[in-house]
């Protein structure tokens, strides 16, 4: 594994902001003081003249954003996600999901992975925020491919879209040669027949190094990677259901509102099979190293393995 390559999708989404600066000449992006930390310092450099720090005040960001947003221009308001989603969250209901209006929101130092930052930072709680407002568009990316494309389909979308992104450095799985991404649309990792690991985020790697457990343990576990928690692709999770009969998700934030409450209602309106949930149960954080809390939280290939044979054994019983 020493020639695997990570990358932390934060600095992903830095990178992206730049290279679409010039393509997007009404790109223009706005952060409340955590510009070296969400790396849009980046953009900062590039284009001093379309880059607004509004301090400490992120609920006032939200408000600019939107602001601008009327003026036709795409603001990518940029903080952490338990800022840019928890503190916010009234303005950017009322002052941007309300009108429908084109900002996308850049959340960084999602999750348990934040680390030593502690249980204030390790937002778990943003896909659920974010899933209860009308019209707002969720993408969760696996990799430093998949993060800056979802950046620009971000900005191809009429509307508005969060963005989540992560601190931790994690492996590109991604081909950026033939990867394609499109909002709404799961991606068939691996095909299986015995289970499903649904799958987004962080977690996507881990789900596929728990599939080789798995396939080593005669169990042939299908992996969607599902960058797109909202609008879901109810489809290619029905039709899991329906060939596979046991689900697993797996993501890095609460069991309660993010993916596998989105998938567990679809699979009860379309084709009732058992889903486990592998997440944050419901408990905060603590402060800690990154890849231990990972860890220690259930959020790794190995615990992935161990509630997918048991879902496994109860399936055949």
């Amino acid at each position: 594994m020493s020639d695997v390559i990570k990358k932390a999708t934060r600095e992903s989404y830095g990178e992206a902001l730049v290279a679409l600066g010039e393509k997007y000449e009404n790109l223009v992006v706005l952060d409340a003081d955590l510009a070296a930390a969400t790396k849009t310092g980046m953009f900062r450099k590039a284009f001093p003249d379309r880059f607004y720090d509004c301090g400490i005040a992120e609920a006032n960001m939200m408000g600019v954003a939107a602001g601008l947003a009327a003026t036709g221009m795409i603001p990518f308001a940029s903080s952490f996600a338990m800022f840019a989603a928890g503190r916010a969250f009234e303005i950017v209901r009322n002052s941007i999901g309300y009108p429908h209006l084109n900002v996308k929101i850049g959340a960084t130092h999602a999750g348990i992975s934040v680390g030593e930052d502690g249980a204030t930072h390790q937002c778990c709680e943003d896909i659920a925020l974010m899933r209860t407002i009308p019209g707002m568009v969720i993408l969760n990316p696996a990799d430093d491919v998949e993060a800056k494309a979802a950046v620009e389909a971000a900005i191809q979308y009429q509307g508005p879209v969060y963005c989540r992104f992560g601190r931790l450095a994690v492996p590109i799985i991604n081909d950026p040669e033939t990867y394609q991404f499109e909002i709404g649309k799961g991606i068939a990792l691996r095909e299986g027949t015995d289970l499903t690991l649904v799958a987004t985020g962080l977690m996507v790697n881990e789900a596929l190094q728990a599939a080789e457990v798995l396939a080593a343990e005669g169990i042939s576990a299908r992996v969607l990677n599902i960058h797109t928690i909202k609008p879901l692709d109810t489809e290619l999770i029905a039709a899991a259901a329906r060939e596979t009969g046991c689900l697993i998700t797996c993501e890095e934030h609460s069991i309660i509102g993010g993916l596998g409450s989105a998938v567990a209602e679809c699979v009860a309106e379309s084709c009732p099979v058992p889903v486990y949930r592998v997440g944050v149960k419901d408990t905060y954080g603590y402060s800690g190293p990154a890849v231990a809390l990972l860890k220690e939280f259930g959020l790794c290939a190995e615990n992935i393995a161990a509630v997918a044979k048991d879902a496994f054994s109860k399936k055949n019983r």
